[in-house]
């Protein structure tokens, strides 16, 4: 089972959904990057789904988002690589307890399987799984690597990189003024729906990535595409392009031509399906109504450790 992303700038991810934490190791980071801890707990809070000013895109406190990531703090404890919020340059440990674990929540699973998600092929690869809320492949594991994330967000800021990520669709809806509404809709009829995040990069310098192998476009679909419940990616013209003639499109390149980033801002759409664990499909369990909402900076983390292994 591979828990390492990159191999320059590496994140190693460990832990269950209910185990006693999850937590990660990154390795490769430089010595003298300044932690900015408030902008890595904003972040955090975002993928939780709770409310606070300026850091919520949709404020939807109670609406569609899962009961455990309201009440889970999602306090980080530094245990290597860190000193005075300032890093060593030596490997960067950090856990985060999990302080409302309810495994009792999905004894139901022991003998059975969840349709649409990842038990079945679990246990018929390794002959064993965690049933306690799908232990790895549950979504509960995305907070470390927004932790991970973060901290590549800074560094990349420092050299003047900015990535942002914003929910542009749920469902059919398009208009941000109703996507509250729309999702508190389908939480009503025990229900859920899917979205679409589209993610911004502005200044990355011309020449990143590699011809071959080693596209850009690449790396920031495997990165994006590793997220639970990430179904697609698309940048520049993307499956809009198909229906367009070339004369019409040639100038769109989504800021990467050939797999190499040409300087202009790179634009790139992903999408998140609805979670089929739902009490209208008799699935017991606090799950989103659109789990879309709270993967916003989920994309930008991945988004961050694929842009800064190029670095």
């Amino acid at each position: 089972m591979s828990n390492t992303f990159g191999d320059k700038w590496s994140f190693t991810s460990f832990g269950e959904s209910h185990g006693a934490a999850i937590g990660g190791v990154l390795d490769g980071v430089p010595a003298g990057l300044h932690i900015d801890f408030a902008q890595i707990r904003e972040a955090l809070e975002r993928r939780a789904g709770k409310r606070r000013e300026g850091v919520s895109e949709l404020g939807i406190e109670g609406k569609g988002v899962s009961a455990r990531a309201q009440r889970e703090p999602d306090e980080v404890e530094w245990l290597s690589g860190v000193k005075e919020g300032v890093t060593l340059g030596t490997p960067i440990a950090f856990i985060i307890r999990n302080k409302d674990a309810r495994p009792e929540d999905y004894e139901y699973l022991k003998h059975t399987y969840r349709v649409g998600h990842a038990d079945k092929v679990y246990e018929q690869k390794y002959g064993i799984r965690d049933w306690r809320g799908g232990g790895r492949a549950s979504a509960r594991e995305t907070a470390a690597r927004v932790v991970a994330g973060e901290i590549a967000k800074q560094e990349l800021s420092a050299k003047g990189i900015a990535i942002h990520a914003q929910l542009i669709q749920v469902g059919a809806e398009t208009d941000p003024a109703k996507f509250t509404d729309t999702i508190a809709s389908y939480q009503r009829e025990g229900d859920s729906i899917g979205g679409i995040i589209e993610c911004r990069i502005n200044g990355l310098p011309v020449g990143t990535g590699e011809p071959i192998f080693d596209k850009l476009q690449a790396h920031l679909a495997y990165a994006v595409m590793s997220i639970n419940a990430c179904k697609g990616f698309e940048y520049g013209t993307g499956f809009g392009g198909v229906a367009q003639p070339g004369s019409a499109i040639n100038h769109l390149s989504g800021g990467i031509s050939g797999g190499i980033s040409d300087g202009s801002e790179i634009l790139f759409r992903c999408v998140f399906k609805p979670t089929p664990s739902t009490p209208k499909a008799g699935v017991k369990g606090r799950h989103d109504a659109c789990v879309a909402v709270r993967a916003v900076p989920v994309v930008e983390a991945m988004t961050a450790l694929a842009l800064v292994q190029f670095l």
